[in-house]
């Protein structure tokens, strides 16, 4: 196998589509994305991209094996904007294949006249929190406005330590291409898988692109996280020390 390797599966025309990306990263809320857009919406498999530097195993459903890769799904509703959608398990475990397997997803979206990516993805904010903000980072003035327009948030120097993956490299590389380019990033404590984040940037993203999506599915998958998180928060008391122990501790 080659070092990255597409298989084409189908070729249907798209009319003038943006790049949709969710690959997994902080609270897999870019993934949870894109997967919540592929259930949602007709969709077509058209290219998986193969490489030796993603992790060296398959998947396993229903007794039925597939080797680690990256698929790209055609969106096109009836109304609305024409997608292609990037979605997958894994990422790059080394720099270089991060950088190869971007350029790869971009020559897939170059084929299909991609003319704007976007990239989803979470920032960890490393607490619990209720309201769910978008942040947001361009390539583009343009892209700048339109996001702040549809209550994106930019701010000085957050994402602290920048944007890493693939996420960060197609809107890094997609610009050395003259391809208007932006990442969506959900506030998220980082510490498990989060629905509400997802959900958050979906809306903002369908603010953008034009699509019609229900959201119940995921709301359903929130209140379960949020149960967890309650029984969490339980057994953190349940463990707290008390303030006679605290006493005892200080004491001795």
């Amino acid at each position: 196998m080659d070092e990255f390797d597409i298989e084409v599966l189908a070729d249907p025309e798209l009319a003038d589509p943006v790049l949709v990306e969710g690959l997994p990263g902080v609270g897999h809320v870019g993934k949870l994305a894109a997967e919540h857009l592929l259930e949602e919406l007709e969709s077509e498999l058209v290219r998986r991209v193969y490489s030796t530097h993603f992790p060296p195993q398959v998947s396993i459903d229903e007794g039925r094996t597939q080797l680690a890769c990256a698929e790209f799904h055609a969106v096109t509703p009836e109304d609305g904007q024409d997608m292609l959608v990037l979605s997958g398990n894994h990422q790059a475990q080394d720099s270089q294949g991060h950088y190869g397997l971007t350029d790869t997803f971009l020559d897939v979206a170059e084929d299909f006249g991609v003319e704007r990516v976007f990239a989803l993805g979470g920032v960890p904010t490393g607490e619990l929190i209720e309201e769910y903000d978008v942040l947001g980072a361009t390539t583009t003035d343009d892209l700048v406005e339109t996001l702040e327009d549809a209550g994106v948030a930019f701010r000085e120097d957050e994402p602290a330590g920048g944007i890493v993956g693939v996420s960060g490299l197609l809107l890094g590389l997609g610009e050395r291409r003259d391809v208007p380019a932006a990442c969506l990033m959900g506030e998220t404590s980082g510490y498990l898988v989060d629905p509400k984040s997802a959900q958050a940037v979906l809306e903002i993203l369908q603010s953008v692109v034009d699509f019609d999506v229900d959201y119940e599915s995921l709301e359903e998958r929130a209140d379960e996280m949020e149960e967890v998180v309650r029984k969490i928060q339980e057994m953190e008391q349940q463990n707290a020390p008390s303030p006679a122990d605290e006493d005892l501790r200080y004491i001795g």
